[in-house]
């Protein structure tokens, strides 16, 4: 397991000096990446798709976003108040609005935008950070007068966490791989009795405007698994021809698998030799004591019907994660909930509006934290949210006991 929960919890609080030495830290981050892209591909071009961004436009939005709701954000003393509307002040780079800006510029059209080359925009993101730090250590220290930093330091470790998935998908690694759980390891049940559950942040800090506002909750009891799934859990599922029997799947999870036409997950293969997972450019042999990794939620749904388990709420998964402490463990990969990503009863839509309401759209959660994740991500109540169909990253799920036995596996996918 990683396990850096104190990091991801402290940063929210930080003083101004932390939070400082964070920014800069992620910007190492943000650069060595860039630099591994530059050393893999000759010229920077990465294939079109829905799941990624041009590597050198990624690099300009992030340098953008911070000085957008910074250092050109005359409002961004007031935190969460101020009007995202407020028109803004000059920035390094005259035309970066109509460059970088997520919200308006559609995702299609910035595989052909005319972009500064690599060199100039490191020069931009060197710039927009000094400009970020000067404003920094003369802000108030409140949570209102430091929200606009936090938001862009968070906002620059979840690029750094997409740009190691897009690596991965172009053959070559960023992240490390986690270190193998113990063989003799086994997964062993949480249980708690039903009653309620406060879900969500309160109290100050830095919070999500998807993580508040806290309710209360009623929790049936339930009995939730120690930590995630792992290959040697999964493969049998597989090898059982999980893939071919849509019994197990659900209506959509049947249409994606037609679509695909998969006979295993994601980067892997079965080969004479055994299993084998795609890393590094090369097949390599799989360790069955990972966690089953780059699953979509479908096949999270479809493993917990032929296993006669479910996927927890993240209601259960939140109170799990916080009520049993270390016994329960997590941030090796996301993990996929059952629960749709949705509004708390509430909720008020935070300055960066393309964060949170433009997703509500019955796409799940993910609770927890990958092995890529940066440590100051990870906080118990934090809200990821993919697509259902999302295997490129780091995602697995864990379980739950229902009641009943297995569902029957009836035709064959055409």
């Amino acid at each position: 397991m990683v396990d850096d929960r104190s990091a991801g919890i402290g940063i929210r609080s930080a003083g101004i000096e932390a939070l400082a030495g964070a920014l800069i830290e992620s910007r190492r981050d943000t650069l060595a990446a860039f630099a591994s892209f530059e050393r893999n591909l000759e010229t920077l071009v990465v294939p079109q798709c829905a799941e990624s961004n041009p590597p050198l436009w990624e690099l300009g939005h992030i340098g953008w976003f911070q000085e957008y709701w910074i250092a050109r954000n005359p409002e961004r003393a007031l935190g969460a108040r101020a009007n995202p509307e407020a028109p803004r002040l000059p920035g390094v780079r005259t035309e970066a609005d109509l460059l970088y800006d997520s919200a308006k510029v559609a995702h299609a059209t910035r595989w052909n935008l005319p972009l500064p080359d690599a060199q100039a925009t490191r020069e931009d993101l060197r710039a927009q950070l000094d400009r970020t730090l000067r404003l920094l250590h003369v802000a108030d220290g409140s949570d209102d007068g430091l929200y606009f930093f936090r938001l862009a330091l968070f906002h620059e470790d979840m690029h750094h966490e997409a740009a190691t998935y897009m690596a991965h998908a172009l053959g070559f690694e960023i992240a490390a791989l986690p270190a193998p759980a113990s063989p003799a390891g086994r997964r062993r049940t949480i249980e708690f009795d039903a009653g309620p559950w406060r879900l969500g942040f309160e109290g100050a800090g830095f919070a999500f405007d998807n993580e508040r506002q806290a309710h209360e909750v009623r929790i049936p009891g339930c009995r939730i698994d120690d930590r995630v799934v792992r290959w040697r859990e999964y493969l049998p599922f597989v090898e059982a021809g999980g893939y071919e029997q849509h019994g197990w799947w659900s209506d959509p999870g049947r249409e994606w698998l037609r679509s695909r036409r998969l006979r295993a997950p994601r980067y892997l293969e079965r080969r004479p030799q055994g299993w084998q997972r795609w890393w590094n450019g090369n097949w390599i042999e799989l360790d069955p004591t990972l966690p089953a990794c780059h699953l979509t939620q479908h096949e999270a749904f479809a493993w917990c019907n032929w296993a006669g388990r479910r996927l927890p709420t993240e209601a259960e998964w939140e109170r799990a994660a916080i009520e049993a402490g270390d016994a329960f463990q997590w941030g090796e990969v996301w993990e996929w909930t059952s629960s749709a990503f949705a509004p708390y009863p509430g909720f008020a839509a935070h300055p960066y509006r393309a964060y949170s309401a433009p997703w509500f759209d019955g796409r799940p959660v993910l609770r927890g934290a990958s092995y890529a994740t940066t440590p100051r991500m990870r906080h118990p109540r934090y809200r990821n949210f993919f697509g259902a169909e999302r295997n490129d990253v780091y995602a697995g799920f864990r379980s739950c006991a229902r009641q009943g036995g297995r569902l029957l596996p009836t035709t064959k996918i055409d």
